[in-house]
C-alpha cells in the first residue's frame, strides 16, 4: 500500500466526504453528481430552518436567520455551543447615530422568511429586516434605519454555503454612521486550535481562556498571556487579533483547522467588488475566538471620515458578497504538519475555483448583475516624469474604477463597489466583470509618488468593452530631484523597524523582516533610541533603512506624560538658484497628528508649512505598516535655503498618548523648475 502520508499530500486518498467540492476540475454551481443523489432538502424545524444536502447540515434561526448550527466531518456542531445561538454565526452592523456617539452593535436579526428558489441543485433562503420608523429607538438603543435581506445558498455536492446581503435606506430615513459591516463565525475552541490567514502566517493559536487568564496591555485587544494558560508554549506571548489583518486584495481565503477529527473551516471572498476603500485597505480576518469574519466596511486604518455616513433622508442601495463558508476534511494522520497542510492547499484551490467562476450564475437577486450583464475597460497605463528620460511603462502598478472623485478619492470610498488589477511587465491592465455604472479611473504606481485619476469619465453599460489604449500619468514634479528618502509606496516598510521586546513578542513573526512590523509594541522603542534628542537624518550620510524610524511618535517625558517630537533633514546645496524649490511629502498613516514644516528656523511662527489636524487610522496600534495615504507638495522660497548647510524640522506638534503620530512613505526636495 503507497505511503499514506504522500497520498495526503497529492490528495488522492480522501475520506468519502472530504474535498467532494474542493476540485479543481469543476466550477460552482456545477455538480458531476447524479440528480437522485445528495439533492438539497429544506426542512421547517422549531424555531429554525435546516438546509441539508447529505455532506452539510446548517440550521437557522427563524425568523432571524443567524447561523446557529453547522454539522459536517463528524462535528455536530462546527460552531460553539457554548454561546448563545445569536453568537455563533451572523451578519452585524456597528451603527452610530447622528446626533450622537454611541456605538451600537446589532446583529439585524430578520423578522421574516422566504424560500427564494428550491430544486434538487440549489436552495437560496432569505431572512428580511424592515426597518420601522416608530421604532427608531428600541430596548437596544437604536435600530438601524436600513432594510437588510440576508441570503443563504446551499447547493448539491458543495461541503459549504454561500452568503450575501442586500442593505437598502429609503429616502426620508434618519441619518447616521454604519462603523462596521461584516459576517462572522464563532466556531468551537474545543476543536478548532490552528488558523491561517496565508501561506507563511499560519500557527496553533491559544484559546479565549488563555486570553481571559492574560494581563491587558495598552489597549484591550493586547493581551499578555502568562504561565496559567491551558497550553504552556503561548506563556510570554502576546495576542492581538489586529497582527492577523491583511490588506484586502490579499485576503481571498483564511480560517482554522480541528486536527480530531480533521476538519477545516474557510471564509472564501472571491471578489473584493463590495468592500470598501480599495485593494490596500486593511481589515481583520481570523483571531482568537476561534473567529473567522468577512468585513466589508469598517474604519480600522482608514479612520472615521471613512466609511458608510449617511445623510438626513439619503437613499441608499448595496448587495456585499457572496462570500463561501467552505468546509473540507481528511482522514485522520500522525503527520500534522501533512494534515494542515493537505487541507491548507485545498483550501487554496477552491477560492481559486471561486474566483475563476466569479461572477456567480447562480445568484437569485436583481442586484446582482450576471457576467453577461456586466462591462470591461482595458488599457496601457505609461508614466512620463520629465525629470526621467522617456516614456516608461507602469508595471505592476494597480488600476481601479470606483465612483468618480477626486485624485485618490477611491481610498475613502464606500458606498458604491470597486473593480481593481494589476497591470502587467508592460503596463496593461484588463478590469472585467464591471457593474452597470459611472466612474472614474484611478492609479497608483509603486516607486512612483502621488495618485493617478483618467479624466474621463467612464460609462458602463451591460456589454460594454472599453479599450481606452495608452493613458499617461505625470506625476507630481516641479525640478529635478535634489535628495530623497525612503520608496514611494504608500508604505513605511522600507524604514528602520526595530527588534520587538523579547517579553512582548509574537513567535509566528520572531525572525520574520516582512513582517517584524506586526510585533507589539515597536514604538515604545523610538525613546531607548532617542533618549535625548530626536531624530537627526543627514543626507549622504544616513542610510533611511537604518536611520529613519517607521513612525514619528510622541516621546514619553514622564508622570504619563506624551509630547510631541521634531525631526531634522540635514543636507547641503552647493548654490542656492533663484525660484521655488519644491519637498514632495507623502505620509502612510497619520493618527490625531498634526505635521508642521520648517525651514533653518525651528522655532519659526508660522511655519512654512501644516498638515492642520489629520488622521485617526491607528496604524501604529494596529500594527498596520500603513493606513491612509496623504500627499503635498510644499513650496520653498530659495530665500529660505542657504548655500552650504541647511535644515529641515518636521514637527509632530500632538501628544497625548504613546500611540499618536505619522508614518512617512516618502520625501523628496526638488530644486527650481528648470527652463523648456
Amino acid at each position: 500500500m503507497r505511503n499514506l502520508t504522500a497520498l495526503l499530500l497529492t490528495g488522492i486518498v480522501l475520506c468519502c466526504s472530504c474535498f467532494v467540492d474542493g476540485t479543481a476540475a469543476r466550477s460552482p454551481g456545477s455538480h458531476g453528481l447524479p440528480r437522485q443523489e445528495n439533492a438539497v432538502e429544506i426542512k421547517m424545524v422549531k424555531n429554525g430552518v435546516v438546509l441539508d444536502n447529505k455532506l452539510v447540515q446548517i440550521t437557522f434561526s427563524n425568523p432571524g436567520g443567524d447561523v446557529i448550527a453547522i454539522s459536517y466531518g463528524g462535528i455536530d456542531n462546527l460552531l460553539e455551543i457554548n454561546n448563545v445561538e445569536g453568537d455563533r454565526g451572523y451578519w452585524d452592523v456597528v451603527w452610530d447615530n447622528v446626533a450622537e456617539t454611541v456605538h451600537t452593535q446589532n446583529k439585524l436579526p430578520g423578522t421574516q422568511f422566504k424560500v427564494i428558489t428550491q430544486s434538487p441543485d440549489q436552495v437560496e433562503i432569505s431572512f428580511i429586516t424592515t426597518y420601522n420608523a416608530n421604532l427608531h429607538r428600541g430596548d437596544n438603543g437604536v435600530t438601524v434605519p436600513v432594510n437588510i435581506d440576508k441570503r443563504y445558498i446551499l447547493q448539491r455536492g458543495r461541503t459549504g454555503f454561500y452568503t450575501y446581503a442586500i442593505f437598502e435606506r429609503l429616502q426620508g430615513w434618519p441619518g447616521g454612521r454604519m462603523e462596521t459591516l461584516r459576517v462572522a463565525f464563532k466556531l468551537q475552541g474545543a476543536k478548532f486550535r490552528y488558523m491561517a490567514v496565508s501561506d507563511t502566517r499560519q500557527r496553533f493559536m491559544p484559546t479565549a481562556q488563555d486570553r481571559a487568564r492574560g494581563k491587558p496591555l495598552a489597549y484591550k485587544e493586547a493581551v499578555l498571556l502568562n504561565n496559567e494558560t491551558s497550553s504552556p508554549e503561548f506563556a510570554g506571548e502576546v495576542d492581538d487579533k489586529y497582527q492577523y489583518s491583511a490588506e484586502d486584495k490579499d485576503i481571498k481565503v483564511h480560517g482554522w483547522i480541528s486536527m480530531a477529527p480533521p476538519v477545516g473551516f474557510w471564509m472564501i471572498t472571491p471578489s473584493d467588488e463590495s468592500r470598501m476603500a480599495g485593494p490596500f485597505k486593511q481589515d481583520l480576518t481570523s483571531h482568537v475566538g476561534p473567529t473567522s469574519m468577512t468585513v466589508f466596511s469598517c474604519s480600522h486604518y482608514v479612520g472615521r471620515d471613512v466609511g458608510l455616513t449617511f445623510r438626513e433622508g439619503e437613499a441608499w442601495k448595496k448587495l456585499f458578497g457572496p462570500v463561501y463558508v467552505y468546509l473540507n476534511s481528511a482522514p485522520p494522520s500522525s503527520d500534522s504538519r501533512s494534515l494542515i497542510r493537505t487541507l491548507w492547499n485545498n483550501a487554496k484551490d477552491q477560492m481559486v475555483q471561486e474566483v475563476k467562476s466569479w461572477p456567480y450564475n447562480f445568484i437569485s437577486s436583481q442586484d446582482y448583475p450576471p457576467s453577461n450583464q456586466r462591462g470591461s475597460v482595458s488599457g496601457q497605463l505609461l508614466v512620463n516624469d520629465r525629470y526621467i528620460p522617456g516614456i516608461w511603462v507602469a508595471s505592476s502598478a494597480y488600476v481601479g474604477l470606483a465612483a468618480p472623485g477626486e485624485v485618490g478619492s477611491w481610498q475613502k470610498e464606500s458606498k458604491g463597489y470597486q473593480f481593481w488589477t494589476q497591470t502587467d511587465a508592460k503596463g496593461n491592465f484588463f478590469i472585467e466583470h464591471v457593474r452597470p455604472g459611472h466612474y472614474n479611473l484611478y492609479a497608483s504606481v509603486p516607486g512612483i509618488v502621488g495618485d493617478y485619476k483618467y479624466e474621463v469619465d467612464i460609462i458602463i453599460k451591460p456589454g460594454s468593452k472599453i479599450q481606452l489604449g495608452s493613458i499617461t500619468y505625470q506625476p507630481p514634479r516641479i525640478g529635478p530631484t535634489l535628495w530623497e528618502i525612503g520608496i514611494p509606496d504608500r508604505s513605511a516598510a522600507e524604514f528602520y523597524i526595530p527588534e520587538p521586546y523579547p517579553t512582548l513578542t509574537n513567535k509566528l513573526y520572531k525572525g520574520s523582516e516582512l513582517d517584524k512590523f506586526r510585533q507589539y509594541g515597536l514604538w515604545a522603542r523610538y525613546n531607548e533610541l532617542y533618549p535625548k534628542n530626536d531624530l537627526i537624518y543627514k543626507v549622504g550620510a544616513s542610510n533611511y533603512r537604518h536611520d529613519w524610524f517607521y513612525a514619528q511618535v510622541c516621546r514619553f517625558v514622564g508622570n504619563n506624560k506624551y509630547v510631541g517630537t521634531t525631526w531634522q533633514i540635514q543636507f547641503e546645496l552647493n548654490a542656492v538658484n533663484p525660484g521655488i524649490y519644491t519637498l514632495q511629502l507623502a505620509l502612510a498613516s497619520a493618527t490625531y497628528a498634526e505635521l508642521e514644516v520648517r525651514v533653518n528656523n525651528a522655532n519659526a511662527k508660522p511655519p512654512l508649512f501644516s498638515t492642520g489636524l489629520i488622521g485617526d487610522d491607528n496604524a501604529i496600534a494596529r500594527h498596520g505598516i500603513h493606513g491612509l495615504y496623504w500627499f503635498w507638495s510644499i513650496k520653498i522660497p530659495s530665500t529660505s535655503l542657504h548655500k552650504g548647510s541647511n535644515t529641515i524640522y518636521l514637527t509632530q506638534t500632538r501628544g497625548g498618548t504613546p500611540l499618536q503620530g505619522v508614518m512617512y512613505d516618502y520625501i523628496r526636495l526638488e530644486g527650481p523648475a528648470e527652463k523648456p
